[in-house]
């Protein structure tokens, strides 16, 4: 095999995740990221069956995320009072370890950061494919030919847009929206999350070190807004939730104090290809969707797949043809899990809340409880992790 000068753009947890690999590999490597440091705060994200542990294990930081891991409880869904209609438990939301996104990020950040170099503030702004490989200006000016690209920039990736076209053409929306944002301490939540649901929105509120992380859901017809207008954004959550009952009043002051806020539709992304010529997208800028799919497992493996086809086959067609191969139906597992979060977190009729309680409720007698952990991990394991000489 060999050496490759390689461009990442995304610094998030695909992007540096890849870069262990292929840096271990031998190749040179580049990540750009558009924010100005790394991204921190953020819901926790969890690891769950053979696949998502074998693959901690082997880049080595299995224990390093223990060490870190949260400590969910269970996930009460409860009435207008606070009283528990149905409880689920830790391993439902939590899987077999979680921890904070914030900190998986600065946790794979500092394992390559000696290895890769890392450009903030910063983003690709041209890319050009030639016979001897891709010719790339960033916004600063900065120009580089690398001998791939590989795009882990998230849902609304950049390099999707440069090297396959527009976004509309590949990421799906839902009618479901979603935002995140920090609350101060709420002590009906203390050791447990609890979603409150009304027709058409809903709201999980978890407790943190730090105070709580709120997540509201609503189905809503198109919303116009900008993707920087953060103030619009908030105003989208509060005209959604307005009137609401619990303690939605009381969580919707903290939202315009809040310096951790995300807003977006939920949606997924569907494409024939992940690759083109010397591009190719890694997780969610491939395969993502905006919640619910085991997001961060399977960046974790796509990249360890993509890294490993590139030290097994001769060239990069081979290599990108192969990983295609072995990523496409493991994405679609956990698409299929996904399409399920808008629905879960809002039902749309107060018949359907009563579904989604009743329907939980079984899934949590002792009769059916290994039902529902198996439905938690069934898409997660559904690849077998090759023994790659990397």
């Amino acid at each position: 095999m060999n050496s490759k000068n390689i461009l990442i753009s995304g610094a998030s947890l695909a992007g540096p995740a890849l870069a262990y690999w292929l840096t271990r590999a031998g190749h040179r490597v580049t990540v750009v990221e558009r924010a100005p440091a790394l991204r921190e705060g953020g819901q926790a994200v969890d690891f769950r069956g053979e696949a998502h542990m074998t693959m901690l294990k082997r880049m080595g930081i299995l224990e390093e995320i223990r060490r870190w891991q949260t400590t969910p409880g269970p996930l009460d869904i409860i009435d207008v009072t606070g009283a528990t209609r149905v409880s689920l438990p830790a391993s439902f939301t939590g899987g077999e370890v979680e921890i904070a996104r914030g900190d998986l990020s600065r946790l794979l950040y500092n394992l390559t950061k000696d290895r890769a170099e890392y450009i903030f503030d910063d983003s690709i702004a041209t890319l050009t494919e030639t016979a001897g490989g891709v010719d790339i200006t960033l916004d600063s000016g900065r120009k580089g030919t690398y001998d791939l690209v590989i795009g882990a920039d998230g849902l609304h990736s950049n390099v999707r847009r440069l090297a396959f076209g527009p976004e509309d053409d590949y990421v799906k929306s839902s009618d479901y929206y979603v935002a995140l944002y920090t609350a101060p301490d709420h002590p009906s939540v203390a050791n447990r999350a609890v979603l409150y649901s009304e027709p058409g929105r809903g709201a999980l509120v978890d407790a943190t070190p730090e105070g709580a992380n709120v997540v509201c859901v609503f189905a809503s017809k198109p919303l116009t807004y900008h993707y920087r207008d953060v103030a619009r954004q908030k105003q989208c959550v509060a005209n959604a939730f307005a009137g609401m009952g619990w303690e939605m009043p009381t969580l919707l002051k903290a939202l315009d104090e809040s310096s951790t806020f995300y807003f977006d539709s939920i949606s997924m992304v569907h494409m024939d290809h992940f690759t083109k010529g010397r591009v190719a997208l890694v997780g969610d800028a491939g395969y993502g969707a905006t919640m619910g799919g085991m997001g961060a497992g399977m960046s974790l493996i796509a990249s360890y797949v993509l890294a490993g086809e590139l030290a097994t086959n001769a060239d990069h067609e081979a290599a990108f043809a192969a990983y295609e191969t072995a990523i496409r139906p493991y994405a679609k597992a956990c698409q299929r899990v996904a399409g399920n979060a808008g629905s879960f977190f809002a039902p749309k009729t107060s018949r359907g809340i009563t579904l989604r309680d009743a329907a939980h409720k079984i899934l949590t007698t002792k009769a059916f409880i290994g039902l529902l952990n198996n439905m938690t991990t069934k898409a997660a394991n559904a690849i077998k992790l090759k023994d790659y000489p990397v």
